[in-house]
């Protein structure tokens, strides 16, 4: 049974790797300021010089007013941390294109954990189905591509636990957080976990979509399997399959920033431009 339900992401290593770091390199281009970690170095005051001090770090619009010697000083903002929660539940597996909601989020995770590291921000990674997979954070890219080729593999039998990692994984946290969700949503409890989290934490939530689920709008009564559980059970068209906009407005209401992507359009553009506008340092700097 288990050959049967385990299977390896059909991309070639060398390839995946290729990918992974072209999208890292889309996220970080033209960004002085990393849309995950912030603005560096931040201006705190102005003093007298003291022996010692370096001439570069003189402030000469102060020093030329006062007519004294005045130097900046700076703080350097922490740098938050970023926890990955990839979910590998058998809802993201089943796909109508040639690449799964899995196959796009594990992509995504990988261009963002590399981006995480340009600016020396350690990444972290959570497993949001059956299997235990928890990685903690690190500076190391030799880590972030052991967890990708491990994730390449996957089944058809995961249960979501999107609602139930969160819950386990805030509690776990010593300080503010960046946690980023890659998953389709098929988890009722997961949007109120969501939004408890944003309490403390700055959360995103990146929403994963096949266009099948959207086209069985409107073909009637019919009989269905979910795929995580196994239940059967009857649908119609006009039942509304965890539609993006509610799932974007119950987010935002929560202060979560959310985007929608289709496994059938093209996606690095709408991901670059949706971090790098977000503001995230303003928030994360609290």
């Amino acid at each position: 049974m288990e050959g049967i339900l385990d299977r390896v992401d059909p991309l070639d290593s060398r390839q995946f790797a290729i990918a992974i770091k072209r999208l890292a390199n889309s996220l970080s281009y033209g960004t002085d300021s990393s849309p995950f970690l912030g603005s560096g170095v931040e201006y705190v005051q102005s003093r007298q010089y003291e022996y010692g001090d370096p001439i570069r770090s003189i402030d000469w619009r102060v020093t030329a007013r006062t007519g004294k010697i005045f130097v900046k000083e700076f703080e350097t903002p922490k740098r938050l941390p970023c926890y990955l929660l990839i979910d590998t539940s058998a809802s993201m597996m089943i796909s109508s294109q040639k690449r799964s909601k899995y196959e796009l989020a594990l992509h995504i995770a990988g261009g963002i954990g590399f981006a995480c590291l340009d600016r020396v921000s350690p990444v972290g990674v959570v497993g949001v189905g059956d299997r235990e997979f928890r990685i903690r954070p690190s500076l190391s890219r030799d880590q972030i591509m052991q967890w990708l080729v491990r994730l390449r593999r996957f089944r058809y039998d995961e249960g979501t636990t999107l609602s139930r990692r969160i819950a386990e994984l805030i509690p776990s946290l010593n300080s503010r957080a960046l946690v980023i969700v890659l998953s389709d949503l098929h988890d009722d409890a997961a949007l109120s976990a969501l939004k408890r989290s944003a309490q403390e934490h700055d959360v995103v939530v990146v929403q994963l979509r096949d266009p099948a689920e959207d086209s069985l709008r409107g073909s009637g009564f019919m009989r269905a399997r979910e795929a995580e559980t196994g239940q059967h059970f009857v649908t119609h068209g006009r039942q509304q399959w965890l539609d993006p906009s509610i799932a974007a407005t119950e987010l935002k209401r929560g202060g979560i920033d959310h985007l929608t992507l289709d496994t059938s359009k093209p996606f690095i553009h709408l991901l670059r431009h949706f971090f790098q506008s977000r503001g995230i340092l303003t928030r994360g700097a609290r």
